[in-house]
């Protein structure tokens, strides 16, 4: 196996302590990259920097980046202007304090990175990481990577610390205007028959965390296509992508308890036998 890249490299630091250490990605992009094509030529289509008012290609140096403050006005700023803004680069992961490991809802996560310890810093690492299952508390902190500051989680996960970097409390909308029910059991006059019914639905739904078990299936469809053209030396074939999605026909309005009921026996699971081992619990300490 190749050796990880190392993207950033610097120091964990609370307190007094400092702990080097490199971050290393922790995820890829696997999304399909359709080019544009002139179907006449099989050449490939570029993007141009284009006047949207004229119409007319631009050159570079006649471009300037602009704020707008209000409809069709706008405020330039310089190259040495947006420069002298960027955040001071430290090369250290500042926490500012350590919360509650479930308090951060999963809308503020944004990109996991993986953290590894540099040069003697293992000892002072796993200290961390394990004082941090131990009470069951995350860092909340700041980093500058590549010229731009993020707020970021830091969260052990089994034998390592990843770093997940958060959205900002502004870049989050609320959901004020969303017509939404009231919360609690009662909301929208929820039976009690209605809400056990519901509860043992999930629990005879439930599993654990497999993500194998889980696929692309455009991704899979495309890329079996794109096979069984190569096979046929369909290469310079040019053929329009067909909406995959079938209109769905809406369904009749039927009554919860009912829905309940028949989702309930439809997902009945036969009796454990005795002797039977019983479900492994879930490790507090999986990623």
């Amino acid at each position: 196996m190749a050796t990880a890249r190392t993207l950033w490299k610097g120091a964990i630091s609370f307190g007094l302590v400092h702990i080097p250490v490199g971050l290393y990605t922790a995820t890829q992009e696997s999304e399909l990259d359709f080019d544009w094509l002139d179907k006449r030529s099989m050449d490939r289509v570029g993007y141009k920097r284009i006047n949207k008012r004229t119409g007319r290609e631009i050159s570079r140096e006649n471009i300037v980046k602009g704020i707008a403050y209000e409809d069709g006005r706008y405020v330039v700023l310089s190259d040495d202007e947006i420069r002298g803004a960027y955040p001071e680069s430290t090369q250290t992961i500042e926490i500012e304090t350590f919360v509650p490991a479930g308090q951060i809802p999963f809308i503020y996560l944004e990109r996991p990175y993986y953290l590894a310890p540099l040069g003697k810093g293992a000892k002072v690492y796993a200290l961390l990481r394990e004082a941090l299952f131990q009470t069951g508390r995350i860092g909340i902190a700041r980093v500058v990577i590549q010229t731009k500051q993020h707020l970021a989680a830091l969260v052990p996960a089994g034998p390592g610390l990843v770093l997940n970097l958060l959205r900002w409390a502004d870049e989050i909308r609320s959901w004020e205007n969303l017509d939404l029910p009231e919360e609690g059991p009662r909301a929208e006059g929820i039976s009690p028959r209605e809400m056990k019914m519901a509860v043992q639905l999930i629990e005879d739904m439930a599993g654990e965390w497999d993500p194998e078990r889980y696929r692309d299936e455009f991704k899979e469809k495309i890329l079996q296509l794109v096979q069984t053209k190569i096979e046929a030396d369909e290469t310079e074939a040019v053929t329009s992508i067909e909406s995959m999605e079938e209109a769905r026909p809406t369904a009749d309005i039927v009554d919860l308890t009912e829905l309940l009921k028949r989702s309930l026996e439809k997902n009945k699971k036969p009796s454990p036998t005795r002797g039977g081992s019983a479900r492994s619990g879930k490790s507090k300490r999986s990623a």
